[in-house]
């Protein structure tokens, strides 16, 4: 008894010296994306890999909103296989939410009320998986924890299919929504180039770029040569200019027979205002727009002639994994383990980035931006990838957008369809008394 006195004390001793491993939470914040879940799927593997260094994953229900509720999800009653499941499955696996935190001296019962739940639940780690508002949540959340005591390493992982992060080549989400727009755009142009001797003249696709005309520019990737779809592009960082876009349609028709039509929902005319702006907002403050399409394919109608007809891409673009760019799938996954790998080193108040070395072949790394830099700032189409007339991409965009849509990942199919994960999300249990009422 006495030899195995001594070994059990020194074991003691070690466990009291040697805290446990603090937990992390993880959260999906904006519009979701074909890949987000991919950046899940990274992150949680990547933490279950270090054995010891961190704790349980939790993920917000529905964003940074299940950390103010403590609504927490625990991702260690997930088995491995459904986790890896995550990494070809489209949505957000533990929803999300448009919520963005306001300046701390305007609402500092919002940071006291994370750093509560965080302390409950032995939270060390933040990582927010999103866009501009969740960059800016992010840089705003670490800055205040240090203040107030309870420092917290924050993580910023890029989203956003409207590609307009500054601080990365860019985004993921892009890259599978521009092999989408593009894909669709080359299919739909076939179609009307068959009937357009007796029928459709023009046919008119939104897409999503609100400020920003990537997913838009993404579209003029079907176009191969001279004559095919699409002819036109309308891009919100060139006012629409109605004469000339009616020349340029009247032109098109009558040298190829028909014209193809791709427009941003943002697009402005020449006061600076959204063509399509209903006079609402969303729950970020941004102008809430109607549908542009219909109202570009009207003014074909009457003054033209033409007979039309007009689609809108919408979440279908966004949520389109059947057809995922491969390339988008991999750099969300690295990017979700290299959060976990940032974390760990002590790094916090930073975004992981893809840094772009080469265009052919094509060649990237990641690594880390301040928030500080990141937050509410969008990067728009510079006007070197724009056409001299403002109605399609230059060389230079095509080469950059090229190697972005590159490669194909098919997640598995079950009777003729996509066989997506759908996880358990068992809740963590509650650890304080009193609620939060999200305002």
């Amino acid at each position: 008894m006495a030899g195995n006195a001594a070994p059990a004390a020194v074991r003691a001793a070690r466990s009291k010296a040697k805290p446990a491993p603090r937990n992390a939470f993880y959260a999906q914040s904006g519009g979701v994306t074909a890949v987000i879940n991919a950046s899940a799927c990274g992150l949680i593997e990547e933490a279950r890999s270090y054995g010891g260094r961190i704790g349980k994953v939790f993920a917000g229900r529905d964003g940074i909103i299940g950390a103010l509720t403590e609504d927490l999800i625990d991702t260690s009653k997930e088995p491995a296989a459904a986790i890896a499941r995550l990494r070809t499955t489209p949505g957000g696996a533990f929803g999300s939410c448009r919520y963005k935190l306001k300046p701390f001296e305007q609402a500092p019962a919002e940071y006291l009320r994370l750093i509560e739940v965080f302390k409950a639940h032995d939270i060390g780690y933040f990582f927010y998986n999103g866009g501009n508002d969740s960059m800016d949540t992010a840089h705003k959340f670490s800055r205040v924890s240090a203040e107030l005591g309870y420092p917290v390493a924050c993580i910023g992982i890029p989203k956003t299919v409207d590609n307009d992060l500054v601080g990365t080549d860019n985004c993921p989400g892009f890259g599978s929504v521009a092999k989408y727009v593009a894909l669709s755009m080359r299919e739909a142009g076939m179609d009307v180039a068959s009937m357009a001797r007796t029928s459709t003249k023009v046919f008119v696709l939104e897409v999503m770029g609100r400020h920003a005309g990537w997913i838009t520019a993404a579209c003029g990737l079907a176009a191969t040569q001279e004559g095919e779809a699409p002819h036109v592009l309308l891009f919100p960082e060139v006012q629409f200019d109605e004469s000339a876009f009616l020349a340029k349609v009247r032109t098109t028709v009558e040298r190829h027979g028909y014209c193809t039509i791709a427009v941003s929902e943002g697009l402005r005319n020449r006061d600076g205002k959204f063509l399509s702006e209903t006079g609402l907002t969303d729950a970020f403050g941004h102008a809430q727009l109607g549908g542009v399409a219909p109202l570009v394919a009207q003014l074909v109608k009457e003054r033209l002639g033409y007979k039309y007809h007009w689609a809108v891409a919408d979440y279908l673009q966004r949520a389109a994994r059947h057809v995922a760019s491969k390339v988008d799938v991999r750099q969300s996954y690295q990017l979700g383990q290299a959060a976990v790998r940032a974390a760990i080193e002590g790094k916090s108040g930073v975004m992981m980035a893809l840094v772009r070395t080469s265009d052919k072949p094509y060649r990237w790394h990641i690594e880390t931006v301040a928030l500080a830099d990141v937050a509410n700032l969008e990067k728009k189409m510079p006007r070197s990838f724009i056409s001299e007339d403002g109605f399609h991409i230059t060389a230079d965009c095509r080469q950059y957008l090229a190697p972005l849509i590159g490669g194909e990942d098919y997640p598995p199919y079950r009777n003729g369809l996509p066989d997506y994960v759908r996880l358990k999300n068992a809740p963590v249990a509650k650890k304080l008394a009193e609620s939060f009422t999200i305002r």
